[in-house]
């Protein structure tokens, strides 16, 4: 059960918790909405980079949307969820890694790329730190 109280703001468990404070909540889901109907990434993409992220941060309700796909994912896919592994596990990117981004990502994209590991964490570790649970009843 959420630490908090689920406020009357908001679609999703996660958003009514956002929403205690509704200006941010509105930004966020703006970020949100620019940063998921960008068409730089494939939705399937973003969903691994998702979903490697959610057991990295702990939030018990991203993680039960599905653990990290077991499939063969494309070279572009499989490097992006490299990436948000390792960015659970460290704060810098070695310059061999940096590498390997630029070989197969444009700056625009690894800009983008980062940015989404970073809005996913920051979403996550909120929904983490609040014990927002994977069956929420509102």
């Amino acid at each position: 059960m959420a630490i908090i109280s689920f406020s009357q703001n908001g679609l999703t468990p996660f958003q009514q918790l956002l929403g205690h404070n509704k200006a941010i909540l509105e930004k966020w889901a703006s970020l949100e909405e620019c940063i998921f109907s960008s068409d730089t990434f494939p939705a399937e993409l973003k969903e691994e980079v998702r979903r490697t992220l959610a057991f990295h941060n702990g939030c018990e309700y991203c993680k039960a949307k599905g653990a990290p796909s077991k499939t063969e994912m494309d070279a572009r896919t499989r490097l992006a969820v490299h990436i948000a592994d390792l960015s659970g596990r460290t704060t810098h990117i070695s310059d061999e890694e940096s590498g390997v981004l630029k070989e197969t990502f444009t700056d625009d994209e690894i800009s983008e790329l980062l940015a989404l590991i970073c809005f996913i964490t920051a979403c996550q570790r909120f929904g983490a730190l609040l014990d927002l649970g994977p069956s929420c009843q509102i």
